[in-house]
């Protein structure tokens, strides 16, 4: 059965979404039950520079003395961070908080477990809480490979593997929803249930011819070569440009619609693993092999293959993947429950109260379930 709900905001919402150097403005609105509004999609590759640059800055924060959400527990900001796993050799940190069934919380582009910290302490009331930062993000080692879909993958299934060892629900923003859907079809016997929030990750064009002709000498020799040189002095120019704070807060208040909740936690929570010394090499290369080529890896490909029920969280004024994304995915995949807010490309921070709700609403079925399941 799919299922569908949705949390709106009365007057109508203006927004101009302009480039990610200048600022967009969102007036603010109280929350009630009016119909969602539409809102712009935007092209793969300017999706892709735009999140590298906002997501990536959605992880810096402000002052740590700022107050949290008035009535909502926000997990402690911990500047050496929490635990570490050993993972292939690589240091991987991640939170864990409370006893019961487990949900496992996977970040977006450039953020870290912190960014889960208006919802680790209250779904721990209920459930065992993991929330992990993905290779090359957050507290975790920022190696010098060559990053791919399938490198989280990997690292994600492991985690469920050796640290979680029982059935789990995955949960991930942006391109941590598309890491824990890829997760979630490689090991489909201990993932009984995925939420994604204004996931990462394009459908496949049906249409698109792919012809790959040999490399001349010129190309591969010369062409190549100045390309890559060209492409790392800009991109070291942006990655600096992005660690600047009145960049950060232009950048922040384009990702959230109310923002309210851009203060200095989260800006710390990004700044300090951006100040790492491989930190600049990371995104040069998420930028140039990761970012710039996801052809290879699509949403249909993989919701094809999965087996669990589905919850689509998603904030419908989230300028790069609008609601009509979120409707695609229900109607490629019918066990589908898609739950509508009020919010931007991060609803897990920008409203936790009503992320938390829905999560915590639909998480309830799910663990019955799996309960169910292990005891025949």
């Amino acid at each position: 059965m799919s299922s569908s709900s949705s949390w709106g905001v009365s007057p109508p919402v203006r927004t101009e979404i302009l480039n990610p150097i200048s600022n967009r403005f969102f007036a603010p609105s109280r929350i009630n039950f009016q119909p969602r509004s539409k809102c712009e999609m935007i092209n793969r590759r300017g999706f892709a520079l735009k999140g590298i640059v906002a997501s990536g800055l959605s992880v810096m924060g402000s002052s740590l003395t700022s107050e949290p959400v008035q009535g909502v527990e926000r997990l402690p900001f911990k500047p050496d961070g929490y635990n570490f796993w050993t993972w292939r050799g690589r240091k991987i940190h991640y939170v864990v908080q409370g006893e019961g069934f487990p949900i496992v919380l996977i970040h977006g582009f450039g953020a870290s477990a912190f960014h889960w910290r208006y919802n680790i302490p209250e779904l721990a009331k209920n459930y065992k809480v993991y929330a992990v930062d993905l290779l090359g993000f957050g507290w975790s080692e920022k190696a010098i490979i060559e990053y791919d879909a399938m490198i989280w993958r990997d690292q994600v299934v492991d985690f469920l593997k050796e640290i979680v060892k029982e059935p789990t629900v995955l949960v991930g923003n942006s391109l941590g929803g598309f890491t824990a859907l890829v997760a979630a079809v490689g090991l489909p016997e201990q993932v009984v249930g995925l939420a994604l929030l204004n996931s990462a990750g394009q459908f496949g064009d049906a249409k698109a011819k792919t012809t790959e002709s040999e490399e001349t000498f010129l190309q591969k020799f010369v062409l190549k070569p100045l390309k890559e040189v060209f492409q790392r002095v800009v991109l070291q120019i942006l990655f600096w440009q992005a660690k600047q704070p009145t960049r950060i807060e232009s950048v922040l208040k384009n990702v959230y619609i109310n923002t309210s909740n851009v203060d200095d936690y989260l800006v710390e929570s990004i700044k300090m693993p951006a100040d790492d010394p491989n930190a600049g090499e990371v995104y040069y290369r998420l930028m140039t092999r990761f970012m710039l080529n996801q052809t290879d890896y699509t949403l249909d490909s993989f919701l094809s293959k999965l087996t669990c029920p589905l919850l689509l969280l998603w904030g419908d004024l989230d300028p790069w993947v609008g609601p009509a994304k979120a409707n695609r995915i229900k109607e490629f995949y019918p066990n589908t429950t898609l739950v509508n807010l009020k919010a931007g490309h991060c609803p897990h921070d920008e409203v936790p109260e009503l992320a938390n709700k829905a999560l915590v609403d639909w998480l309830s079925t799910i663990a019955t379930k799996a309960s169910s399941l292990q005891t025949v």
